[in-house]
């Protein structure tokens, strides 16, 4: 993800957000961390971390407890070296889907260091039980291809 670099443009904000979805899609804490700063900040809700060692500790410790874990996170905004996201991810308290499955909506405001990785993550959620069939993510289905109705925006 360090690349595009700033000041971002439509296309390169944009490609910027569908990289980060991609990579936060593998669930690989180690290599998401690459994105960031070594010094990197972030609020994830009442979360406070900084520095990669940290942000690794705190994905590993999400993914133990989000299961069959979709993201998709769309463009909200930019300007010179600062991305605004909205994001969608559902999730399964249980291992193999067999439990409570939730959608977490969410926003996140991002900035970037020149080099294009990001120096500032703040993230505030909400997480909305649901049922299954109110599902809109698969695993190895089009995450981008689900229109999201304008109720959920």
């Amino acid at each position: 993800m360090p690349t595009p670099a700033t000041p971002f443009t439509q296309e390169t904000a944009l490609k910027k957000v569908k990289a980060a979805q991609d990579l936060w899609n593998t669930r690989d804490p180690v290599r998401i961390a690459e994105a960031y700063a070594p010094d990197t900040v972030w609020r994830n809700r009442g979360t406070f971390l900084k520095g990669k060692d940290e942000v690794v500790k705190f994905l590993e410790e999400k993914w133990a407890k989000e299961y069959c874990y979709v993201l998709r996170k769309e463009l909200f905004a930019f300007q010179d070296n600062k991305i605004a996201v909205q994001f969608f991810y559902e999730w399964n308290d249980q291992p193999e889907g067999k439990g409570q499955w939730y959608r977490t909506y969410g926003l996140e405001d991002w900035t970037f260091l020149d080099s294009g990785l990001m120096y500032k993550r703040q993230m505030s959620g909400n997480d909305v039980a649901i049922q299954d069939e109110e599902r809109w993510f698969s695993p190895g289905g089009d995450i981008n291809g689900f229109e999201i109705a304008e109720k959920h925006l």
